[in-house]
């Protein structure tokens, strides 16, 4: 990243333009190993001993899964930071940059990258959007450029056309709220506003405003390029499209030795200019469809990468992330994660075979990482163009 940093300057960048893991989906509904993604319908239970007037007070919930919509695309934006939050501070810094938005699981997930430049200096980040099919809310996930470091998400819903969106943070060593706000949507324009909170929600201090605009493709286009010390290439074999082969140990760390088989296609593409990258999974096996989307994201100040997971039943991004890096040609990425009222160990690893195959897998480990139990193996092989 170039420039001053914004995080470091302001002290907002982490919550701003939320525009913003064990590969089992019981963490956070999200874990990596998926023990309840097959969940693939909900059944409504009605107890007779409900009175008829309370049923009559049950109201469905609204389906908001396309609300953001409007947000796929390229845009321009002003954005007006203020300095020092929450001091009294008067001082607000300009910015204008490019937003570029993708969308993910048609439209139920989303990516967007901004990039910007001020008299204060330069920053980038990435917020990642997912509608959660069982709340029926939005989660935000911000990401900056100088570490590649996930926050907790925003998490809200829209109502009469406004959005807003709330999470707690630690900010200048006090818990505050912050709240994000996306109004005035039209199709040519729209607005995010965030505020900070230090007295549980009773005043609200904006300090980022930001004005989007639709961007021709030359100005979508002309993002900047990283800089090389930014950059790294440990992932770029997993660039294109693949099919994948899944076999997948049920009940881990029970001395299981069923196995069962899924079978689907990936694309794994870049962002932020080669500092992260995003693969979209589709496979079906015994128990049903799974959509699932890894996000890697390059940390140039610690030199090693941050993985998260999320699925569209799910909704939720799985967080910590596994961190981790590459040692002659093998990534190997770990965290702690709960897993049947225990603490456990959990490693993933990715690693080229060819330039046309590659393999991740995922360990547990309930002993301090002295022995693991593989529980989830991955082979690719690339789909000629």
């Amino acid at each position: 990243m170039r420039g001053t940093t914004i995080k470091q300057q302001a002290g907002t960048a982490p919550f701003i333009y939320n525009s913003g893991n064990i590969f089992q989906i019981c963490r956070s509904c999200t874990v990596k190993y998926f023990l309840n993604f097959f969940l693939a319908f909900n059944v409504l239970l009605f107890v007779p001993a409900i009175n008829c007037s309370a049923q009559q007070n049950i109201v469905a919930e609204r389906d908001g899964q396309h609300d953001f919509d409007f947000n796929i695309g390229a845009w321009k934006t002003h954005i007006m930071m203020l300095d020092k939050p929450l001091t009294g501070s008067k001082t607000w810094k300009e910015f204008n940059g490019i937003v570029n938005v993708r969308k993910i699981w048609d439209g139920r997930a989303q990516i967007e990258e901004i990039e910007a430049d001020g008299a204060s200096g330069h920053f980038e980040g990435l917020t990642l959007f997912l509608y959660n099919p069982k709340s029926h809310q939005w989660s935000m996930s911000w990401a900056s450029g100088d570490d590649g470091l996930i926050d907790q998400p925003s998490v809200g819903v829209f109502k009469d056309g406004r959005g807003e969106f709330f999470q707690q943070q630690v900010f200048n060593g006090r818990s505050i709220m912050v709240r994000m706000v996306w109004f005035d949507i039209t199709p040519a324009s729209h607005r995010v506003e965030q505020s900070f909170s230090d007295d549980g929600g009773k005043t609200w201090e904006p300090n980022f405003t930001a004005t989007l605009t639709p961007a021709t493709q030359t100005e979508a286009a002309s993002q900047t390029q990283a800089s090389a010390q930014d950059v790294n290439h440990d992932f770029d074999f997993v660039f294109g499209s693949w099919n994948e082969h899944t076999t997948r140990l049920q009940h881990p760390l029970t001395g299981s030795k069923t196995w069962f088989e899924m079978d689907g296609k990936s694309k794994a593409y870049k962002l932020w200019n080669g500092k992260g990258n995003l693969t979209e999974l589709e496979s079906d096996g015994p128990d049903g469809h799974l959509e699932l989307l890894a996000l890697r994201l390059y940390n140039a100040q610690a030199h090693q990468w941050n993985l998260t997971f999320a699925t569209s039943k799910g909704g939720v991004l799985g967080l910590p992330a596994l961190a981790g890096e590459f040692k002659n040609g093998r990534g190997d990425f770990y965290d702690q994660e709960p897993y049947n009222s225990k603490t456990i160990w959990v490693r993933f690893s990715v690693f080229p075979i060819s330039p046309d195959a590659m393999q991740s897998e995922q360990a547990f480990s309930d002993d301090g990482g002295k022995t693991w139990e593989t529980n989830w193996i991955n082979k690719y092989t690339r789909i000629k163009d």
